[in-house]
């Protein structure tokens, strides 16, 4: 008999499986949740279909590379790969080669560890400081760190997925699915963190489901062996940006050499009056000089907004007999831009604001936040706000 006829004879017998025809030579069945092949190897249809969607997300011309980086799939495999081709057919070549390597869960959560590595941007990161009881030092070792970060979350949460993937600036990439205690993870909606060893730092993504997150916390400062952990306020879409401003490391992108003065920029009229002329150029000069003690001269860290929430006393004047008492009054100003530090810079030369700017703008990365509560200040002069 023919392996057609054989394996058309079991299904026929199974009754609940679903025969798709790959090609005249293999067959590919799909019983409950099982991919199997007539040569034996066996994948949970859950991970194929996890590694598919994972593919259909990047972008065709990056696929390869992608694959490359994931590691799973050897040279002679990646080379059968047709990377012309629609992605969907694509997507559906790599699980078949991923079926015939047996990929499980771990080898799906780590291609998905690499593809937001890559596209890091795309997710909202919020930056946590953990704190020591003391200042000891301990030296930190990656496999304890990994064991003690599993059995305090598994410990609180058996059905989660936890996977790690180490990279060469010192950062521990974690990628945690979560369950519940009836429900498998939901590989979809994962959380991630971005701890730096020997930092008192961690960058979170969480998932949707916040309630999840206490426990991430207490799993991270248990393993790091911290005692404390807060969040900044402090977020943005670019985690490299978060990390230059904690780490401090922005101010090394700025020049070392003086500017030059500003010249050239606009002609003046032959017939123009001098002593405006000087008074433009010093004017001009003053405000570049103020903007490069501020911004310095460098590229700035990349946020997207900043919000100030205002707590303060609504205060009027008794003649206008608006209110005969103090009023709470409670406002929210949030100021977004695709690069709001860049913009910012850009207001006092452009002359859309005067120089310098309020601290309130300037103090951002200094301050390492973007959530700001300006409340009224207690003491001698009660009219005043507090600066952050």
């Amino acid at each position: 008999m023919t392996h057609a006829g054989t394996w058309w004879n079991f299904l026929h017998r199974a009754g609940s499986c679903t025969l798709i025809l790959l090609d005249p030579f293999q067959l590919r069945i799909f019983c409950g949740s099982v991919s199997v092949f007539p040569g034996g190897s066996t994948m949970d249809e859950t991970v194929a279909e996890f590694i598919r969607r994972t593919v259909l997300k990047i972008p065709r011309h990056e696929i390869k590379m992608m694959l490359q980086k994931w590691g799973f799939l050897s040279d002679a495999q990646l080379k059968t790969l047709n990377f012309h081709q629609i992605k969907d057919n694509i997507s559906q070549e790599v699980v078949q080669l991923c079926e015939e390597n047996s990929a499980d869960i771990k080898e799906a959560a780590a291609l998905d560890i690499v593809y937001n590595h890559i596209y890091q941007n795309k997710r909202m990161w919020s930056v946590y400081q953990m704190k020591k009881t003391g200042e000891e030092l301990e030296c930190f070792d990656i496999t304890d760190f990994k064991k003690k970060f599993k059995r305090r979350l598994r410990s609180a949460l058996k059905n989660v997925t936890i996977t790690f993937k180490e990279y060469e600036d010192n950062a521990i990439w974690i990628r945690v699915a979560w369950g519940t205690p009836y429900k498998k993870p939901n590989q979809y909606k994962p959380s991630y963190v971005v701890y730096h060893s020997q930092t008192p730092y961690a960058f979170i993504s969480a998932s949707i489901l916040k309630s999840n997150l206490p426990l991430l916390c207490q799993a991270l400062i248990v393993a790091s062996s911290y005692h404390d952990i807060r969040e900044m306020e402090l977020r943005s879409h670019s985690l490299n940006s978060l990390k230059d401003i904690v780490f401090k490391r922005y101010s090394q992108n700025f020049q070392t050499h003086t500017p030059k003065p500003l010249q050239g920029r606009n002609v003046e009229p032959e017939n123009a009056d001098t002593r405006i002329v000087e008074e433009n150029r010093s004017e001009k000069e003053r405000i570049h000089r103020l903007n490069q003690e501020v911004f310095g001269s460098g590229p700035q860290p990349k946020l997207e907004f900043a919000q100030y929430r205002l707590e303060t006393m609504f205060k009027s004047d008794p003649k206008m007999d608006v209110l005969d008492k103090k009023e709470p009054f409670r406002c929210l100003v949030k100021f977004s831009s695709p690069h709001l530090l860049e913009s910012l810079k850009s207001l006092a030369p452009a002359g859309m604001a005067d120089a310098p700017l309020s601290p309130l703008l300037t103090c951002i990365p200094h301050k390492a936040r973007n959530y700001f509560k300006i409340r009224e200040k207690k003491g001698l002069y009660p009219e005043s706000f507090v600066s952050p």
